[in-house]
């Protein structure tokens, strides 16, 4: 199973239906779970605490966590497809984590073992939610040696 667990609510109509889409197209390779955790506008110290709270109650020990993040590593869509097929072959639940608007805490940064970033540019979070689901479809596309993927 495939878990994106995020920091906010989608509040565009469009963004909605552009999930709602991707979602039902994974749907046909992996069960996929949305997790929406409220987003807070504390001080950022007291704002990520309480976010990796509630991040951490989503969590188990046994998942493979991926946290999407600026300085993560670069991969392109076959890098990113066969490193997924791989992590799945071995982990049964797997967590792609998008922090809040200040990131994450330094503790979630920890218990993920891998960070990913798709650019060096800044999205916006519910836009890259899109993004990530664009490219978890595409993985499994061209895993299965299916048309989409150019």
């Amino acid at each position: 199973m495939i878990k994106i667990i995020c920091i906010g609510k989608i509040k565009e109509n469009y963004l909605r239906e552009a999930i709602l889409e991707y979602t039902k197209r994974i749907s046909k390779y992996t069960k996929l779970e949305i997790v929406e955790l409220p987003d807070y506008d504390y001080d950022i110290k007291k704002t990520l605490e309480v976010e990796k709270d509630n991040i951490l109650k989503v969590i188990k020990p046994s998942d493979y966590n991926i946290l999407m993040d600026l300085n993560g590593k670069n991969l392109d869509s076959l890098e990113f497809s066969h490193n997924l097929d791989k992590i799945r072959s071995m982990n049964s639940n797997i967590n792609f984590i998008i922090g809040g608007s200040y990131g994450v805490h330094e503790e979630i940064k920890n218990k993920c073992q891998e960070k990913i970033s798709f650019s060096r540019l800044t999205f916006p979070h519910q836009l890259f939610r899109v993004i990530l689901l664009e490219q978890i479809y595409r993985s499994f596309k061209i895993l299965n040696n299916e048309e989409y993927h150019k």
